[in-house]
């Protein structure tokens, strides 16, 4: 691809999650746009101030500094680089970056202690809560402002942040389906095995929690077509944030009550190596939304520490090119 360079990239979030004050110099990082380290590092500086620029082409590395760029990177600050492993390219970030967090290179998921979809499951729990609680927020703001102009004029007319709202809340709720599609079609019949009276509970809590979210999509459908300074649109508005306040106390009662019924019971089983490797492919094929054009929307939800936890799961997938395309989806 020559000497292309692609634009200073960012999160994608309307509300950026994470506080991102700090500023820090212009990175050039060389390397395969396939390669999981070079994924590594642009998802870890995208949570903090870099102005990062990308060259994705193998044949760059060799032009501009001679080495084998076969499994490994360049990243260069201002007049220093480094080339080499994935160790070595991280030390010189955490050096570089303070505070920078990766888990990259720091024994694996969980460094070993939980089955794999114990971890997947967690995080995706921890994802989708901040994605409810986000879309509150910007609900209770909703109703604060009655209708008006938001502040910040990237969010645009009151129409039109409707709009991103749908397209946000459509999002989440899209994750949350293939979320409860995953465990009731890979997880649950584990729980059976354990104990059925469990996963009977689990399952009937969300087919409960099912009208609730369809509901809230009618409701912000009905936002969007009221006019914005009729007494009708704020009573919706307030009604939205109040169907969101429920949805948010049911997710949280409905995620610990798995978290500390549930997935212990997939230590308990002692699953083999290859039972949860199939399990996980299986994962990223059922929730295939999530783990395509979505990815990176359900990323922005994890603090970077578990996001980089997450790829770690992603490198696990034994389909290299699925593999290769998710990474793609993060970082497109």
């Amino acid at each position: 691809m020559g000497n292309c360079f692609v634009k200073s990239e960012k999160l994608t979030a309307e509300i950026i999650p994470r506080d991102v004050a700090k500023v820090y110099p212009t990175v050039r990082l060389y390397g395969s746009p396939k390669s999981i380290l070079t994924t590594y590092i642009r998802f870890a500086l995208l949570h903090k101030s870099v102005s990062l620029d990308f060259v994705p082409s193998s044949e760059t590395l060799r032009d501009h500094f001679g080495s084998d760029p076969d499994g490994h990177v360049t990243l260069q600050v201002g007049s220093e680089s480094v080339t080499g492993s994935r160790e070595k390219v991280l030390r010189f970030m955490e050096a570089r970056f303070p505070n920078l967090v990766t888990a990259a290179g720091g024994g694996g998921v969980e460094e070993g202690k939980l089955p794999v979809m114990v971890t997947l499951t967690r995080l995706q729990h921890k994802s989708m809560l901040w994605h409810v609680e986000r879309v509150l927020r910007w609900a209770e703001d909703l109703v604060k402002r009655g209708g008006k102009k938001a502040v910040d004029p990237s969010v645009g007319s009151p129409k039109m942040e409707i709009r991103k709202f749908a397209r946000s809340y459509s999002e989440l709720l899209e994750v949350m389906m293939e979320h409860a599609r995953m465990e009731e079609t890979l997880l649950f019949p584990f729980f059976d095995r354990a104990d059925r009276g469990l996963s009977k509970a689990a399952k009937e809590e969300h087919a409960r929690d099912l009208p609730l979210m369809n509901g809230i999509k009618e409701i912000i459908k009905s936002v969007g077509v009221l006019d914005s300074g009729s007494p009708d649109f704020q009573e919706a508005l307030y009604n939205l944030s109040a169907r969101l306040k429920l949805l948010l106390g049911q997710c949280k009662q409905h995620f610990k009550e798995e978290e500390v019924d549930l997935l212990p019971l997939m230590e308990a089983l002692e699953l083999s190596k290859d039972q949860e490797e199939t399990a996980l492919d299986q994962c990223f094929d059922l929730m295939h939304g999530t783990h395509g054009r979505l990815l990176k929307f359900f990323l922005e939800g994890l603090q970077p520490r578990d996001s980089m936890k997450y790829l770690d799961l992603i490198s696990m997938c034994s389909n290299q090119d699925k593999m290769e395309s998710m990474l793609q989806m993060i970082v497109m």
